[in-house]
């Protein structure tokens, strides 16, 4: 590889792993028609088709997904090091992308990185918030956050939250004419709001316990979203029953807004961890981050 090679191959390595030339180049901050000549241009210089390109799709070719499963580390490589460079520097410094949920974000992520970013200028953060599981390293994000029993082997686990817990919860308008369910599997004569996974592609199965029984109960309504937020302001207006975290609806359950039921199939679980690659270098200003989101103990 020539030095010239270097920033075609990482116009590559963007195309192929947003799997579309227009992302590709709002990532890169330039143009769709000078990208797709710069990938053209290397797959002539290679001899080699790097990208399967439909009027509808975009994918990566076998010779393409062999160069993406080397470059991706390669880069990263890079990035890690010229961030750690930032160690030399009178204030620690750097750039950071961390993938969680919205509700880890709101409730964990920003009250606690808000203080880092106003006595820090120079590190900067972005938030992304996805229910997907994602792939950190090939996304390119620096950490995620999942809940302490979602963590994969080879990753660097931190714990940033104290155990969670999930009740299932509806308006008093709605059981007004209904029956309260008495077991999990009263559920399925209920109408419940539903909460679709991307990384599954399904919907959320709803996860019980007692006395070392473990349950998994397919629910059904009319209603379904991606955004816990619309589940909740649902629930509110007595649409149907929500299974959603305790330290949303505490408010909403004092108040007598919403009323929980299958309180003893609900124990806690392990909370919120920041999770990153066992290989990453942990520069000051990571560790300034790492250090803000810490959570001592794990009880609530």
């Amino acid at each position: 590889m020539k030095r010239e090679d270097l920033p075609d191959l990482m116009a590559f390595q963007a195309v192929a792993e947003e799997r579309s030339f227009t992302r590709a180049a709002a990532r890169l901050g330039t143009s769709q028609s000078s990208l797709s000549l710069i990938v053209r241009r290397l797959e002539e210089r290679l001899g080699v088709r790097l990208l399967t390109r439909t009027t509808r799709s975009l994918a990566p070719t076998e010779a393409g997904e062999r160069l993406l499963a080397a470059l991706t580390p390669a880069f990263g490589s890079i990035e890690e090091e010229l961030e750690a460079l930032g160690q030399y520097r009178e204030r620690p410094a750097g750039s950071f992308r961390i993938t969680a949920t919205q509700h880890a974000i709101d409730t964990v992520l920003w009250p606690k990185l808000s203080p880092v970013l106003a006595t820090y200028p120079d590190i900067r953060v972005e938030l992304f918030s996805d229910l997907a599981l994602v792939d950190i390293v090939a996304q390119r994000f620096d950490a995620g956050v999942r809940f302490g029993e979602q963590m994969d082997k080879d990753m660097v686990a931190v714990r940033i939250a104290p155990d969670a817990r999930l009740v299932v919860v509806g308006a008093p308008s709605y059981f007004h004419d209904r029956t309260r369910p008495q077991t999990p599997r009263d559920l399925t004569q209920h109408d419940c709001i539903n909460t679709r996974l991307p990384t599954y592609g399904g919907f959320y199965a709803w996860e019980f316990e007692k006395d070392g029984q473990e349950l998994r109960v397919r629910v059904d309504g009319r209603l379904a979203f991606n955004d816990v937020g619309h589940v909740l302001r649902a629930a509110l207006e007595g649409h149907g029953l929500a299974f959603l975290f305790e330290d949303m609806v505490d408010e909403h359950l004092a108040a007598g807004r919403l009323v929980s039921v299958l309180d003893d199939w609900t124990p806690p679980f392990a909370g919120y961890h920041l999770y990153y690659p066992s290989r990453r270098h942990v520069s000051p200003a990571f560790g300034i981050i790492i250090d803000a989101l810490r959570q001592s103990g794990r009880g609530r």
